[in-house]
């Protein structure tokens, strides 16, 4: 097979060629390292290339998992494996080179899937912003339009999967930053149902649940996949997602019947949204309706003020920042400093150790109240809320600026774009970002579909159907220049 036919497939597929023989890990390596070097001076998805351990992997033998032989990216934060660079895209630990002192559980299972990694993915400084554009390792540029944002915080991740240099690749989500990178690069994004992938064992959760981890991809059923051989609590974790009834595998093939959907395009945090979206968002909608599904536009006063969301979402958020400096600052030998961090970063650290617990259990509780009004907006017979995944296109580089007098001003852009993503965050839901629509000018447009907490299944029944009906694996980023 040429390069080109080799890269148009998923992760599924290219477990197949070497199941079957008609292709080695070594090439499917070699494959991915060669689009690598053609397109990532363009996009710079890839910052730590690790093509030499990769090539030793793929030689040797691999474990027997579902993606074996398939190439794959780490983010460059949170999940690791013992020895590989992770710097979270700060400059302090770039500096000093800081490695995974021991392997995630995350981390150990994509490595007993089978998958061979390439190297590691650009992240903004602590996976804070919805852009890629950390200041120790330069801006992703999207490969559908490279003046423009990739998303993030799994930026280098969504960047790399849609220029196909890999099939998936690990990403992470506290606030949208699974779904935010799949609606801007045009990938299957989900993120799972609070504690349905392990932290372990470097936490039992992260800032009280909001964060999880999983890949972004391009086809529903490399995700159905990866999610059955995930997903499950380890000993020692704090709480538990309640499993699955069956393989999520299994919910490929199941006609999901008729549901009903509620179709939210009001902003949650009183932000403006783009008519290009919305209406991309009721495109979906009919197209819905004509698959016999249900389409509802309620009226959802569940969230409260939107101005106490997005304040109680910062004090959750800055106090995991303190955190951070706190285990930086261990791990480096001495506090942390401005100096040492972006000026958001900073200012959120601060926050962070100004605000007392009382403040931040205040929050958790907020968001537990919110988390119950919706439960009951599902009880009430919505099957599925759907949403744009973006308030906007995806902006220019350079509009999430931290330099100026207020580096809060990057994150009040922030709260515009992520407007549909942080709630779920939040209130623990599992949500997808599904690649269903184009804007004018032929950029991606995702639209996100959130199910009850633990019903990943109603969200991959519905999205292979989607999928199937609306196919989107021949859209192909046309701005880079290779392949």
């Amino acid at each position: 097979m040429s390069d080109s036919d080799v890269m148009a497939l998923d992760a599924t597929a290219q477990a197949e060629l070497v199941s079957t023989g008609e292709a080695t890990p070594t090439e499917l390596v070699e494959v991915a390292i060669r689009r690598a070097e053609a397109v990532n001076p363009q996009i710079n998805a890839i910052i730590l290339p690790l093509y030499e351990d990769a090539r030793e992997k793929a030689s040797a033998d691999l474990p027997d998992g579902p993606f074996k032989g398939v190439p794959f990216l780490f983010k460059d934060l949170g999940t690791a494996l013992e020895g590989q660079p992770l710097h979270s895209g700060n400059r302090v630990l770039k500096e000093i080179d800081f490695r995974a002192p021991f392997d995630s559980s995350l981390g150990a299972k994509f490595r007993a899937a089978g998958l061979v990694t390439i190297g590691k993915s650009n992240t903004p400084e602590f996976g804070i912003l919805p852009t890629t554009e950390p200041v120790a390792y330069g801006a992703t540029r999207n490969p559908w339009d490279l003046g423009r944002s990739a998303g993030g915080s799994s930026g280098g991740s969504g960047a790399a999967v849609a220029a196909g240099i890999v099939p998936v690749a690990h990403a992470s989500d506290g606030g949208g930053s699974i779904r935010i990178p799949a609606s801007a690069n045009g990938l299957v994004g989900l993120k799972p149902s609070r504690a349905r992938v392990s932290l372990a064992p470097y936490a039992g959760d992260s800032m009280s649940g909001l964060t999880t981890e999983f890949i972004l991809a391009r086809s529903i059923r490399d995700v159905a996949c990866m999610l059955d051989w995930v997903q499950g609590p380890e000993p020692g974790e704090p709480y538990a997602a309640l499993p699955p009834v069956r393989p999520y595998m299994e919910e490929l093939a199941p006609d999901p019947g008729s549901m009903t959907i509620a179709l939210l395009t009001e902003s949650l945090t009183g932000d403006t949204l783009s008519p290009e979206v919305v209406e991309a968002a009721r495109r979906t909608a009919a197209d819905l309706e004509a698959l016999g599904h249900n389409i509802v536009e309620p009226d959802l006063p569940v969230l409260g003020d939107s101005e106490s969301l997005y304040q109680t979402f910062i004090t959750r958020w800055a106090a995991g920042m303190a955190e951070t400096a706190n285990t930086i600052g261990f791990i480096v030998g001495r506090e942390l400093t401005a100096d040492d961090v972006e000026p958001l970063s900073w200012s959120l650290i601060e926050r962070g150790r100004t605000q007392s617990g009382a403040d931040y259990l205040f929050a958790v509780r907020q968001h537990q109240a919110m988390a119950r009004m919706i439960a009951a907006v599902y009880e009430d017979g919505i099957d599925l809320l759907m949403t744009p995944t973006l308030a906007d296109l995806p902006p220019p580089l350079g509009t999430y600026d931290d330099s100026g007098p207020d580096p809060m001003s990057a994150m009040e852009f922030a709260r515009r774009i992520a407007t549909f993503t942080g709630a779920f965050n939040a209130t623990g839901q599992p949500a997808i970002s599904l690649p269903l629509e184009q804007s004018a000018g032929g950029l991606p447009i995702g639209i996100q579909l959130v199910a009850p907490i633990w019903r990943e299944d109603l969200l991959i029944r519905l999205a292979a159907q989607l999928e199937q009906a609306h196919p989107w694996t021949g859209r192909k980023p046309s701005a880079i220049s290779a392949g």
